[in-house]
């Protein structure tokens, strides 16, 4: 999701495009969080591990 989101982010940025950027912010910030949440052996929606 971070990967995804970075990828998504730098489109927005190269292309002008306004809705993927703020998309790709998006995406990053939850995938960090779900990855700090499971990273810390707290599950999150039943799960333990987020790839």
């Amino acid at each position: 999701m971070i990967i995804l989101g970075l990828i998504l982010l730098l489109i927005g940025m190269l292309a002008g495009i306004g809705l993927l950027t703020t998309v790709g912010g998006v995406l990053i910030v939850v995938g960090a969080v779900l990855w700090i949440l499971g990273s810390t052996g707290r599950a999150v929606g039943g799960r333990k591990h987020f790839f």
